[in-house]
């Protein structure tokens, strides 16, 4: 059998290279996006800044924050079949 690399903490999201997987998504993303412009260096460059400013984000605030932001903004895609309304605010029987 071959040696299986376990993740130091049972939530911690999967890493390359040096990036977890949410911070290398916008580089990944911008790069590609430059190579179809033909602005690779100027899109990627942006994808690093954009990666920057997301860790940022995400170190000052609790974990799930930015999917509990999305969902009352009510951006937040679901499969169920019924999800409360986030702008009401009240319900009444």
């Amino acid at each position: 059998m071959d040696p299986v690399q376990l993740p130091r903490q049972i939530d911690e999201p999967p890493t390359v290279l040096l990036w977890n997987t949410d911070e290398l998504a916008p580089i990944v993303l911008l790069h590609v996006i430059g190579i179809f412009t033909g602005n690779v260096l100027i899109m990627t460059a942006l994808g690093f800044a954009a990666s920057s400013l997301y860790k940022r984000f995400r170190d000052g605030h609790p974990d799930g924050y930015l999917q509990h932001l999305l969902y009352w903004i009510g951006l937040m895609p679901t499969s169920a079949r019924t999800i409360r309304n986030p702008f009401a605010d009240h319900y009444k029987p």
